[in-house]
Parts: C-alpha cells; structure tokens; sequence
C-alpha cells in the first residue's frame, strides 16, 4: 500500500551539469525531512541500478519518488512507476531539463526541492514508440540524428545544440516518412528534416518545439518540417525559444493518438534524449494520464 508520506530520493552523481551533493543534502533535510515522513537518500549507479531501485520503492509503498538528474534519468526512472501510485518528482539536474522546464519547475535545485515539498500530484500521459515510453519528446529525423554530434560535446547546454543543429542540418539527408495517423488517414513527406511526437512542450534547454503540447489530454503533437523550409525555420530560430515557433508557415503541426511512420531504412531515434536505432517501420502511441508526477504550484499541464 502506498504511503504518502514514505518519500524516496534518487540522485544521479553523473547528470549532465554535475550535481551539488551537499546544497541538494541540505534543501532535502530542510524541506522534506518533516516530522511524520519517512525520508530516505539513494545513489542511482547506472540505468539498471536505478530501475532496480525504483520497483522496490514501488513495492515498499513509497508514495513519492524524487529523481535528481536530466531528462534521461526522468525516463529510466518514470518507466517503471508507469501504472503504478507512486508519484515521480523531478529535481532537474541535466543539461536540457525538458521535462522540469515543462512544469515550470526552477532549475535551482535548492528553489526547486523547496516547490516540490508543496506540489500537488496529477497524471500525466505517456507516449510510447515501439512500446517504449517516452514523457517529453520522441524524434525520428534530423532532430534525433543531431542528438549524435551532441553526445560528444564535453560542453553542455543550449550552445552545443546550436552547433550540432548546424553541422547536421548540412549532413543529414532526408528520406520519405509515410504517415498514418488514427483513422486511417495516410500521407507521405518526401523531404522530412524535423519529425517529431511531443507529449511535452520541451525539446530542452528552454526550446519549445511544440508549444501547444498538453501533458494530459489524452494525445500527442506531430511536429514537421520540410528540407525545404527549414531555411525560414532557422532564420526565425528564436521563435523556438520564445514559444511561437509553432506559428511560422514552415512548421506543421497535428494532433494524434496513434501514428505509423514508416521510412525506407532502419535510422536513429530520439526518446527524451537518449538516441537508439529504429526500425524503418515505428508506431507511437498514447496512454492516457498513465503517470502520477508532482507538480508545484506555479505549474500548468
């Protein structure tokens, strides 16, 4: 049985912007070591690890789970408490924070374990593509493929983003996405660059690639872009960060419940950041508010 007050901590020692162990100790003591809860602190040493740790929260009633780390740990972590009562909070500690930024969530940690210790749980979806979650963005073009050159960047942010945006954009070669989508309704783009699901606003770092996004009404936005446009695109690319992107001429964007894309060949794919190879073939899907998450005060869905 779930407690409410039972509250598990997982810290990612190795997030993207490095993690503050003793500000992050401190706020956790001070804002939720409150009498009558039942607080305690792991280390998350690897995905594994991390699951592991999470299905014995799951099992041991823990009503609220609190991740320390990026978008990615959001992911392995928010996998296994899919179905389940037990609550995720995310205390953002990556380079892109997605996620966090969505919720308007701070990204100081210290500001930002003081508004969860407040925050209210609500359910979320959570889109699948080839059965496998995803709660932020899931990208299938050029926009995945980029995700390549920024692994390697020994900087993290924004800046990185922009640079592998660049050198990709003259590298990646689209091929033909054949889309299906609901009822049937089918249609190809022969020039795809950006192609992406969003469930969240957030691609992260603070660009907002599908601005009208909702967390909890039952679908997902497709978001594309031809080849042939993305030259506009990248000359209004502030619009990305300012939450308008979604009204240029060159972005298309519809909602959906259940998509099929099917390409020519097998390429890369992009789930909340983390890339992995694709099918040719990739279903996406939706489960509706499959995900109980704290959300602090100042949010919206």
């Amino acid at each position: 049985m779930k407690t409410e007050n039972k509250v598990r901590i997982l810290i990612n020692p190795n997030s993207g912007m490095g993690v503050a162990l003793d500000r992050i100790h401190g706020a956790l003591i001070e804002y939720w070591d409150r009498p009558g809860n039942d607080l305690s602190i792991q280390f998350s040493t690897s995905k594994e690890d991390g699951q592991a740790k999470a299905r014995r929260a799951v099992e041991e009633g823990v009503g609220r789970l609190l991740v320390i780390g990026g978008d990615g740990m959001v992911n392995t972590i928010g996998s296994v408490l899919i179905g389940t009562d037990t609550a995720l909070g995310v205390i953002p500690a990556g380079s892109g924070n997605g996620f966090a930024r969505h919720f308007n969530t701070p990204l100081d940690i210290v500001k930002a374990t003081e508004a969860l210790a407040s925050a209210s749980v609500q359910r979320i979806d959570v889109g699948f593509a080839n059965g496998q979650p995803f709660f932020v963005t899931c990208s299938l073009a050029w926009d995945a493929a980029l995700v390549n050159i920024f692994e390697k960047s020994p900087v993290r942010g924004v800046l990185p983003y922009v640079f592998a945006g660049v050198y990709q954009f003259f590298d990646y070669t689209p091929q033909p996405f054949t889309f299906c989508i609901d009822d049937g309704e089918e249609f190809t783009i022969d020039d795809p660059q950006v192609c992406t699901a969003a469930n969240l606003t957030q691609y992260g770092g603070g660009a907002q690639i599908a601005p009208g996004a909702k967390a909890d009404d039952g679908q997902l936005l497709l978001v594309t872009v031809r080849k042939r446009d993305m030259p506009l695109v990248l000359l209004m690319f502030g619009k990305l960060f300012d939450g308008t992107i979604d009204r240029l001429n060159g972005i298309h964007t519809r909602p959906f419940r259940t998509l099929t894309v099917r390409r020519q060949k097998a390429g890369p794919m992009q789930l909340d950041g983390e890339l992995i190879e694709a099918p040719a073939e990739v279903k996406i899907t939706v489960q509706q508010r499959a995900l109980n998450v704290l959300v602090s005060q100042a949010s919206c869905l």
